[in-house]
């Protein structure tokens, strides 16, 4: 196993403010320690209990994120410890994460998982629903300071987008949506910022498209067959 090589190999092509987040989904932590030990510290997984176990018997220093799909019933397994959710596509959602970070005295970063790909099987919300979203938790923290009183999202921060392309071989297409979701973000960016709303994530791009999406703009790549060979 080439751990360590692929690694190195992938960080030398990232630009410096592109963030790596190794997916280590399936991988066992004899795989992550090797990555752990050449100095990698954020791990991606798809799945809450697997991921929980991994933290449980893994150093302290590491960032976890959960990057696949997550069921609202699934994230009290996971809020005493998680860095970044990156697949947040709904408002429940939303609430249920604040609910159950507030349990343990935590903010949790998320990002909004935006739909770009012609794929029916991916999640993600529409632009409308992100509107919705964001004009909800703005509107929260704005009635929070004119009445001194706590948010519903008092515990959450939304900072940034995610969003995965189509699975195709034209590049053109993968491209296309990629800037797609950048031209959202980039109007997202705009909005002024509050203590739970600092948008500055652009998370797209895996091990087959993430040198299109840096070069689209995205800020954190989400790379596993790359680095540990292909999935178990």
């Amino acid at each position: 196993m080439k751990i360590k090589e692929n690694l190195n190999n992938i960080k030398s092509q990232l630009p410096a403010h592109v963030t790596l987040v190794a997916v280590s989904k399936t991988k066992p932590v004899a795989d992550l320690m090797e990555a752990y030990n050449s100095g990698q510290r954020i791990f991606g997984e798809n799945k809450i209990q697997e991921m929980t176990e991994k933290w449980e018997q893994m150093p302290k220093d590491i960032e976890w994120h959960m990057i696949g799909h997550v069921q609202s019933n699934k994230v009290k397994f996971m809020a005493e410890y998680v860095s970044l959710i990156h697949g947040v596509d709904s408002l429940k959602l939303l609430q249920e994460i604040n609910k159950q970070a507030k349990k343990h005295n935590r903010i949790i970063d998320c990002l909004l998982q935006i739909h770009i790909a012609e794929e029916e099987t991916k999640f993600g919300l529409d632009e409308l629903e992100l509107n919705e979203i964001l004009t909800r938790v703005y509107e929260q923290c704005e009635a929070k300071q004119v009445q001194n009183d706590k948010s519903e999202f008092e515990n959450i921060r939304i900072v940034g987008l995610m969003g995965m392309a189509t699975y195709t071989e034209n590049q053109n297409q993968i491209e296309k949506e990629f800037n797609h979701l950048k031209s959202i973000f980039d109007k997202l960016s705009k909005i002024p910022f509050t203590h739970n709303l600092k948008p500055n994530i652009l998370s797209m791009g895996m091990s087959g498209d993430y040198q299109i999406a840096i070069s689209c703009g995205s800020t954190m790549v989400r790379i596993g067959s790359s680095i540990f060979g292909t999935r178990n």
